[in-house]
């Protein structure tokens, strides 16, 4: 049985017998609806002396999750205002609502849905709609939505943990075995109705969990008509809360979260939830990923199991990056060319050129004795160590991820999740006008646009999406120019001896501090784009319309993380790779739009100011994450609490306590993935420039798994379970981040730190000497990579205005013969020989990385051997109940048309041909 076919019927047998009556212990009022509408119904407006009578018996118990009757449970809530109460200048408005929502309910009815409703404790104006699925209708939508049950427990042996030795110890690091009791493994198939007996029933109201419930039920929401003109049928409960109709729509939570309910029968799950996992006492212990996916559903369970994955492998990331930092540490006042800098005779002499024209003025290189200091610790030869085991590192993570996830694909049932057809978004099938040829089945089928619209569609999308990737880059270059005025100005302030900055001289270089404030100006910037393009990629998306939800959650992902991408790594990637390339020299420097002159890098090179832009944005991103997710959230319902106080003697009942939460935006798990996966590119892309990344995203990472926990167990309504078998479009976003990073890391280490020129310097004396000292040594790299320029050969429009030196030579970064020389400007051999090394290194680096995670990707398998036996024998079961089901079938049908004589020949026949299929 399809969809289709069940959103088509005209009638249940339960609402037959009903005959579309709500049930609310009394009947009001009597709606006839047109003839387009559906066959008479009953709608129930609260107010009678008998509703408040059901209401204040059923105030003494308040976390009851059943109807008034204490039998049905209650399935989903829908929350609405009494249009009778309102205010009468709108009442016409509010009738038309009325209309649209009676309308509804009756659907719900005829569909099989029972209702029942009830009045705010809190505001006379609020109702409660009750949703109840019966039974039948239950086995009815588990089929259609092909949602696997248990139809055996597994007979299979699972094998013994390699971590059994140490449970006495690993005990203390999981939830409280007495609190969260392991659950009986099943071999699991789609549910059947006609195959009922063959299913693990044991309790009917136990059999379908709440969340599979909800799921169901939120299916038919989705769905139910509430207006028909015409041949137009508009449907779907999302379009009622658009408009107002229905101020909430959510499932319940099955207790407070800090108070156990004393309801008979409740499992506490919330609460076990808080106390195990969300309660900051134990932000120590492993997830409950099992309980977390039974009350969530599997969409939020995949998401907290992939975290709490990255997490644990940042955890070996992190030991090696805290060891990188330490040793570049210990080394930075030993280094040769950071003395050099420092030293009063070699760097104090060195008078280096101005950086700008005319309000520059020269400088002394031991005044970036404290930068180069701090460039020690990041620019070592232990970070191309480091960069060359992150690039591993996350091959082993992706890999050994797939591995994982396909344990829990099994375990939750989610291997067929995407064989399975999924059905059309509602907002898809309510702009179905077009018919077309269905290439697959060939049947003709309803289409919301025809190929030329498609393209248009998808045009404009595009469109729009290069706008502002070209609007973010057009806020870089107007950063680029403030870097330049910038530095200007404060190399101004430096050598003019003002007093209020004589305290920071020492520390703050002109670089340093134009590096900081760009930096945080950069960060501004990306809020507010971030802010603004997330509505447009929304509403982008809603326009092209996908067909299923996979199709929209992939399509806006796509959007977003290109704009995200753009937007949160451009300025690193200008500082890693094109400021201070292309300066020119003093004599004839390189101007930016024919105006500004282009930026320099320090002496050392531009690897700290890189780490300065990583530790801000990570920082940054990181507060500004938790503000908007944990704080504002807290905020709101701490204001609904105060706005709204009681009198302490009334029990507020389950679902208005859920309604006074906030709800979970329906793209909620989808921006908790981007954040992710944005640091996971902060952590990959730049970590040769700063090996603290991993264990920045590690804390932040910790703190983010408990945080995310607290939010949705304690401050949010309960979130629409829904079915995913993996991350989605997430995981080949995280692979092309991974293959980019080896790239990135290898430039980064050849064009952005000075490693590249150290080590020619270092090594190529016994073949082409380079200085003037004895052999593998760095003594004398400083002055050898600065050259020389004569102060007379400056252009008036860069001349300096004033200078305080006696001098008629400068310094600058580069590898130039000096002044008098035939060739005097032009670029040594040392240059080209550091420029064939830089791209000898590149090449090296890349195939020997890329060869590596080649190899582990063959060899390390996806999916664990066990899993596959476990995949095969559940399949094996589930044919042999197709089978048993087919021999039964076959021979009640054929029992009337043959006579006894043939009877049994011809059963054993068809007999062997089912059991030649099934080995087949």
């Amino acid at each position: 049985m399809s969809a289709n076919d069940i959103y088509e019927m005209d009638s249940m047998t339960e609402t037959e017998e009903m005959e579309g009556e709500i049930e609310l212990g009394m009947i009001e009022e009597e709606v006839v609806y047109p003839e387009e509408f559906l066959p008479t119904y009953h709608i129930i407006s609260e107010g009678t002396v008998v509703a408040k009578a059901q209401l204040a018996e059923f105030n003494n118990k308040p976390d009851s999750l059943f109807f008034n009757d204490g039998v049905r449970r209650i399935d989903f809530i829908l929350v609405y205002e009494d249009e009778d109460k309102k205010d009468f200048e709108k009442r016409h408005v509010f009738q038309r609502h009325k209309r649209r929502r009676e309308y509804f309910e009756a659907s719900l009815m005829k569909m099989g849905m029972e209702l029942e409703a009830t009045q705010s404790v809190i505001d006379q104006k609020l109702m409660f709609l009750k949703v109840h699925m019966p039974w039948d209708m239950l086995c009815t939508y588990a089929e259609v939505l092909h949602i696997k049950l248990p139809i055996q427990p597994n007979d299979l042996s699972s094998r013994p943990s390699p971590w059994r030795y140490f449970s006495f110890i690993l005990k203390h690091f999981y939830p409280n075995e007495n609190l969260i009791s392991k659950e009986t493994e099943f071999f699991t198939a789609p549910f059947e109705k006609d195959r009922m007996e063959y299913f693990h029933v044991r309790d009917k109201d136990l059999f379908f969990t709440p969340s599979m419930r909800s799921r169901m039920a939120y299916y038919i929401l989705s769905r139910a008509p509430y207006e028909i003109r015409g041949s137009i049928k508009k449907f779907g409960i999302t379009k009622l809360l658009d408009g107002g109709i229905y101020k909430a729509a959510y499932p319940l939570h099955d207790c407070r979260f800090n108070v156990q309910s004393k309801e008979e029968g409740c499992p506490n799950e919330r609460y076990l939830l808080y106390e195990e996992w969300a309660h900051p006492k134990s932000f120590y212990k492993m997830q409950p990923l099992d309980l977390i996916r039974k009350y969530y559903g599997e969409k939020i369970g995949i998401y907290f199991a992939w975290l709490g994955f990255y997490t644990f492998m940042l955890a070996l990331a992190a030991v090696v990056g805290l060891g990188c930092f330490i040793y570049g540490y210990k080394t930075q006042e030993t280094n040769t060319w950071s003395k050099e800098v420092c030293d009063p005779e070699i760097g104090g002499k060195i008078v280096m050129c101005p950086q700008c024209d005319r309000v520059c003025k020269y400088w002394s290189l031991n005044s970036t004795c404290e930068a180069s200091k701090k460039l020690c610790i990041f620019d070592n030869f232990g970070t191309l160590v480091f960069a060359v085991f992150m690039s591993i590192w996350v091959t082993l993570f992706l890999e050994f991820w797939k591995r994982y996830q396909a344990e829990l694909e099994y375990e939750w049932d989610t291997v067929e999740f995407l064989e399975q057809e999924e059905p059309s978004r509602p907002e898809y099938e309510a702009k179905c006008i077009y018919e077309r040829n269905n290439p697959v089945t060939g049947v003709k089928e309803k289409v919301p646009y025809t190929a030329c619209g498609r393209c248009f569609r998808l045009s404009l999308g595009i469109g729009t999406v290069l706008f502002w990737i070209l609007l973010i880059l057009a806020s870089i270059v107007a950063i680029i120019v403030y870097r330049l005025a910038f530095f200007a100005f404060s190399s101004e302030a430096r050598v003019q001896d003002l007093k209020e900055l004589e305290p920071l001289k020492e520390y703050v270089t002109p670089q340093m501090a134009t590096a900081v404030t760009a930096s945080l100006i950069s960060f501004v910037v990306i809020i507010i784009l971030n802010i603004l393009y997330e509505r447009v990629a929304i509403w982008i998306t809603d326009f092209e319309l996908p067909r299923t939800k996979t199709d929209y959650e992939n399509s806006l992902t796509l959007k977003m993380f290109l704009f995200q991408f753009v937007n949160y790594y451009s300025s690193c990637f200008y500082i890693a790779f094109a400021k201070g390339k292309a300066v020119g020299y003093p004599g004839a420097p390189v101007y930016l739009l024919g105006k500004y002159r282009s930026e320099e890098c320090d002496p050392g090179g531009c690897l700290i100011e890189l780490t300065t832009q990583l530790s801000i944005i990570m920082g940054g991103k990181a507060i500004w994450n938790n503000i908007q997710e944990v704080l504002l959230p807290w905020l709101k319902n701490l204001i609904s609490r105060y706005c709204t106080r009681v009198d302490p003697e009334k029990v507020i009942p389950r679902w208005e306590q859920d309604y006074r939460l906030q709800p979970f935006s329906k793209l909620g798990l989808f921006y908790e993935y981007l954040e992710m996966v944005i640091q996971f590119g902060f952590v990959t892309l730049f970590v040769a420039s700063f090996p603290l990344a991993p264990i920045l995203a590690l804390v932040n990472n910790l703190f983010e798994i408990r945080v995310d926990a607290w939010k949705i167990t304690t401050q949010f309504r309960r979130i629409m379970p829904e079915k995913a078998q993996d991350i989605g479009a997430w995981q080949p976003i995280l692979q092309g981040v991974a293959v980019l990073a080896v790239a990135t890391n290898a430039m980064i280490i050849a064009f952005t730190s000075d490693m590249i020129p150290r080590l020619v310097y270092y090594w190529s004396f016994s073949v082409y000497p380079y200085g003037d000292y004895g052999n593998y040594t760095m003594e004398g790299y400083i002055s050898t990579s600065l050259s020389t320029f004569n102060i007379k050969d400056f252009s008036n429009d860069s001349r300096p205005l004033n200078t305080r030196y006696n001098i008629t030579t400068c310094s600058y970064r580069d590898f130039r013969y000096p002044p008098g020389n035939p060739r005097e400007y032009q670029f040594t051999v040392y240059y080209w020989h550091v420029i064939a090394a830089k791209m000898a290194f590149i090449i090296v680096v890349e195939h020997i990385v890329y060869l590596t995670k080649f190899i582990l990707s063959y060899v390390i398998p996806d999916v664990p051997y066990a899993v596959k036996e476990q995949i095969k024998r559940e399949k094996y079961l589930t044919q042999v109940i197709l089978h048993e089901t087919n021999l039964k079938l076959v021979t009640k049908r054929l029992k009337p048309a043959i006579d006894e004589s043939g009877e049994k020949d011809t059963v054993m026949e068809l007999k062997d041909d089912l059991e030649l299929s099934l080995d087949f």
